[in-house]
Parts: C-alpha cells; sequence; structure tokens
C-alpha cells in the first residue's frame, strides 16, 4: 500500500493535519510514501521533523539538498513482497516554486533522475519498480514511454480518476485522482524470474460500505474535536482583530427568516429539505470550525452581511434562500428577471472533488419547492448522519 505524497494542507491554519495524515499512514503501514512540492509548503525542517518523529517512509529521488547536494530524502524504498522485492522512487516536478524550501532545495530534472534510478534499483535485486509520481497525467506518461523499466506508475499532481488503468509502452498507469477519495488497486503478474510479465489496475471510490477500522476511527475523532477547537478560538480571535466591517448601503444578505416573512410557503418547504439541517451536519461531525468546510453550510461566508463567524449561526447558518436565489437586497432585480437555478449554481458545492455522485436533475426535483414529500431528510435519517453517496461520504 502507497500513497503518492503531496498530502499536505493548503491554509496555513490547517498545518495540523499534515502530521495528523503522517501518524495515520504510519499506523495504516503504508509501505512507501512518495512527495510533492506542496509538502515543503511548511518548510524543509518541519518535513523532516515529522518524517523523523513518525518513521514514515518517505521518499523523493530528484529532490537535492542544496548544501550537501545530496538526496533531501530516501531517493527510494526497496520492499519484499512475499519472495519479490519491490522498488518505489518518487519523483516531483521541477517546475513548481518549494516555498519556504527554495533557497535549501533543489529539484532535478525528473528524466534523468528516472534513468539514473531505475538501473540503480534493478542493482538492488528490485525485480518490480514503482514510480510515485507527482508530475502530473502527461509528464508522467511521457516520463515511462522514455525511461524503460518502470513497471508501474501511479500518476499524481492533477489527475483525474480512470476507473481502469492504462498500459503506456510497457508500464501499467495509475490514475487514483486527489484527495484520498479512491483507491487505485494494481495487480502485477510476474514470470519465472519474478519481473512483470502483465499488469491491470482498477480504482474505486471508497464509500461507507468500506467500513473502519477502531484505531483510526479513534485517531480521527481526537484530531477533529480538538483540531476543530483551536480553529474555533482562531475564528473568535479574527473576528476581534477585523471587527465585521459591513457596509449598510451596500449589497448584503438578509437571511431566510426575512424572506419567509413574504414567502411563507416557500419557506416551510425547504424546511423539510436537508438543505435546512446543513449546519447540523457540522456540528455533528465537529467541522464547525472549519473553514474549508464552512463555505457550503452557510449564507454568504465572508461576504458583505453574510456568515463571518460563528455567532452569526442563528441567522445565516444552513443552505437558505440566498444561496440559490442571491442576495436579498437585490430582491427587486431578479424578482424582475427571474433567475433561473441552474447547474452552476450547485455546482459551487456539488462539484466533482466534493460530491462526485451529485446528479443535478435527481437532486434538483428532491429540493424544489413543489416538493413537500421531505425526501432529502427522510433518506438522511434512513442511513445515517451522512447519507451514502452525499457530501460528507465523499469527504
Amino acid at each position: 500500500m502507497v500513497d503518492n505524497g503531496n498530502f499536505f494542507p493548503e491554509l496555513d491554519t490547517h498545518q495540523d493535519e499534515a502530521w495528523f495524515l503522517m501518524d495515520a499512514m504510519k499506523i495504516l503501514a503504508i509501505d512507501a510514501v512518495g512527495t510533492g512540492t506542496n509538502d515543503l509548503r511548511f518548510g524543509y525542517a518541519f518535513l523532516k521533523a515529522n518524517i523523523k518523529r513518525t518513521q514514515l517512509p518517505m521518499t523523493s529521488a530528484n529532490l537535492i539538498d542544496v548544501a550537501s547536494k545530496r538526496p533531501a530524502l530516501e531517493p527510494y524504498v526497496i520492499k519484499k513482497v512475499g519472495s519479490t522485492k519491490v522498488g518505489y522512487f518518487s519523483l516531483m516536478t521541477d517546475k513548481m516554486d518549494l516555498g519556504p524550501a527554495r533557497d535549501s532545495l533543489k529539484v532535478e530534472e525528473p528524466t534523468a533522475t528516472a534513468k539514473r534510478m531505475v538501473p540503480e534499483l534493478r542493482k538492488k535485486g528490485a525485480t518490480v519498480v514503482v514510480l510515485l509520481s507527482q508530475l502530473g497525467k502527461v509528464e508522467s506518461e511521457d516520463l515511462v514511454t522514455t525511461v524503460p523499466g518502470i513497471d508501474v506508475v501511479i500518476c499524481g499532481r492533477n489527475v483525474p480518476v480512470l476507473q481502469k488503468g492504462r498500459l503506456v509502452k510497457n508500464t501499467v498507469a495509475s490514475y487514483g485522482g486527489d484527495q484520498g477519495q479512491f483507491i487505485s488497486r494494481t495487480i502485477v503478474t510476474l514470470d519465472k524470474a519474478r519481473k512483470m510479465s502483465a499488469g491491470e489496475n482498477e480504482t474505486f471510490q471508497l464509500g461507507p460500505e468500506v467500513g473502519e477500522r477502531a484505531d483510526i476511527v479513534k485517531l480521527v475523532k481526537t484530531f477533529d474535536d480538538g483540531f476543530n477547537e483551536k480553529l474555533r478560538k482562531l475564528e473568535k480571535e479574527k473576528s476581534v482583530q477585523q471587527g465585521a466591517i459591513q457596509q449598510a448601503n451596500a449589497d448584503h444578505f438578509l437571511g431566510a427568516e426575512l424572506c419567509g416573512r413574504c414567502h411563507q410557503a416557500e419557506t416551510e418547504q425547504w424546511k423539510t429539505t436537508s438543505h435546512s439541517l446543513a449546519w447540523n451536519t457540522l456540528i455533528d461531525q465537529k467541522k464547525d470550525g472549519d473553514e474549508t468546510c464552512i463555505g457550503c453550510h452557510v449564507v454568504g461566508y465572508k461576504q458583505n452581511g453574510g456568515y463571518q463567524t460563528n455567532a452569526d449561526a442563528p441567522r445565516l447558518a444552513n443552505v437558505q434562500c440566498e444561496n440559490c436565489h442571491g442576495m436579498g437586497t437585490r430582491h427587486e432585480a431578479f424578482t424582475a428577471n427571474k433567475r433561473a437555478i441552474t447547474k452552476e449554481t450547485c455546482m459551487s458545492c456539488h462539484n466533482a472533488q466534493q460530491d462526485p455522485s451529485f446528479n443535478f436533475e435527481q437532486e434538483m426535483a428532491r429540493v424544489a419547492h413543489n416538493n413537500t414529500s421531505g425526501s432529502t431528510i427522510k433518506n438522511k435519517k434512513q442511513k445515517g448522519a451522512v447519507p451514502a453517496g452525499t457530501m460528507g461520504s465523499s469527504h
């Protein structure tokens, strides 16, 4: 089991997620972990300290320490699987900025590194060679076409999800996407010399049917509870520092309570949908302090008159009227020209990454104002706090 790397969070406030994910991968006994440029965003020293702490087998063949001119991390990992030695090495793109590590590290050209690395792994006894690539889809495919001897390539860095992998020349290519929503399985058939004679790849979405491990559930819950509380404190401090500067004469959000004074029937119907419970989902999952989640569960996150901090929850929590129909102060404009609720309206949250199984026509019919069946809430109750195939399970 391998991870392709580039898993460090994008936001500075989420730095704790980096060491947490490393702890989780260590418990899962990941055999090799690749490295991407994003894994250096908190600095080389931070990454090295957490590798030392967790003893996680992170590898990078083309990341070089400028001072010593030696590999900054282990250039490869050799793992014995049964009677077969498998060699794993990782390559990152040389076209990205290394952030705070740019002065102490450099990235060598990937193809040249691969041409040197494959013979070295073979010399060390590896009869199967696996590349953990952070080069993107096209460059990964080009490299294994150019460099012979790579049996499997795990393609990373903004790659699409493909259910079936491809055979690129003599290399089995895997496309499992980003964010850990899918797991990609590669099966290699060996000849008598324990070398690859054939291979195939398939990708699976990780849904609720996969089940849970008690030790991982405990780790996640402990981390989430503490991290969410930390984020809530940071959010409160930020609010005190910045203040809620609102322009009273500018367009702004009003909240469903005000809309409901005239649109009573629509408001009552909205209460029969799971949109009206979106905020409770975050509270249940201990994510009500997580800024990467909040925006899709409230009205007008960080916009004028919109949700700023948890103090605004009583008025602006949940997916309300203005999420779909627009700011309440623009009411006259969009009543004169009725605004259509299009797929794009929903896709800002129900996108391919966060809700890959989203079907606009089907879901629109469930929340439309003429549907008072309460089907979305019933579905939620039947399947638990986070129904299968919805945002939470995708996350």
